[in-house]
């Protein structure tokens, strides 16, 4: 494996950056995870612009154009061999000193990884996958946007934590007003009485580039989508619901804090909508190759 850091590729073994960069030190930076599916980048120009937006919101002025961004990303790629895989793309403040200011950072570091992944084991995606709501809240958008894909994830750690301590593999988190946020790593969607809901982004949820393209196929079907507050309750009660991410793509919830959700068992609605988003895959994309 290669990876490309700064303008160079390294072996995996000799990858390495400064124990100074900011990225390490204070989680100060911005990155995308990315799918590739039949050599084919699933939406490289909305995550790419997902990047810049971030960054911008961060005050991390990239010292890249996104052409260059997309040249590395892709020669990455093909020196992998990627074919079906993820890539991680990370943009760090770069290195500085021990002090906070990123004023002390004088240039951003970049660093590309494409690899495979598998985040749920397949019965996940066949049976359905329960959830467990959390006591750790999701930062309020005030303190950090949700927009903002930063690297400063040790909230959604935590919350993964108490997830597998409870036997768990995936959970629920709340905002400080109590109402859905999203997953630890992944965006909740449930239907009711024909309606798609979504928690909002100022309710603190990100807004993903999966969330958008399922948003964007329930239009094609004629599903009206709700972007909301929603609560527990609300969950409990929903004829399906699903969760939607780039490394999670799309895997059914048939269970929320011991409450049955639906017949308890993947929906006929989730299904469809997992068929469009697999053939969506295969078109929508930029080529490596």
């Amino acid at each position: 494996m290669e990876i490309y850091i700064d303008g160079k590729f390294y072996p995996k073994a000799e990858a390495k950056i400064s124990v100074f960069d900011h990225g390490l030190l204070y989680g100060d930076g911005v990155f995308e995870g990315i799918r590739v599916y039949g050599g084919r980048i699933f939406k490289f120009e909305e995550h790419l612009e997902r990047l810049e937006y971030s960054a911008k919101g961060i005050a991390l002025r990239l010292a890249w154009s996104r052409a260059e961004i997309a040249a590395a990303t892709i020669e990455t790629c093909r020196r992998n061999k990627i074919i079906n895989g993820y890539i991680r793309l990370v943009v760090t403040r770069g290195e500085g000193d021990l002090g906070l200011s990123p004023l002390n950072c004088p240039k951003p570091s970049i660093i590309i990884i494409a690899d495979t992944i598998k985040l749920y084991p397949d019965e996940f995606y066949e049976n359905g996958i329960k959830l467990i709501t959390v006591p750790t809240r999701r930062v309020n958008p005030a303190a950090l946007p949700p927009m903002v894909k930063s690297l400063n994830y040790l909230n959604n750690v935590l919350a993964k934590i108490e997830a597998l301590h409870q036997g768990y593999h995936e959970c629920l988190l709340l905002n400080d007003q109590g109402y859905v946020a999203e997953c630890s790593g992944d965006n909740l969607f449930l239907l009711h009485r024909g309606r798609l809901f979504t928690p909002a982004s100022y309710a603190g949820a990100l807004v993903g580039i999966t969330r958008q393209a399922i948003i964007e196929i329930a239009a094609a079907q004629n599903l009206p989508v709700v972007e909301t507050n929603l609560t527990r309750y609300d969950v409990f009660n929903a004829d399906e619901s699903f969760i939607t991410g780039s490394a999670a793509e799309v895997v059914p919830v048939i269970e929320l804090d011991g409450r049955t959700i639906g017949t308890g068992k993947p929906g006929v609605v989730t299904g469809r909508l997992l068929k469009a988003f697999r053939e969506k895959v295969t078109i929508d994309g930029v080529m490596i190759d």
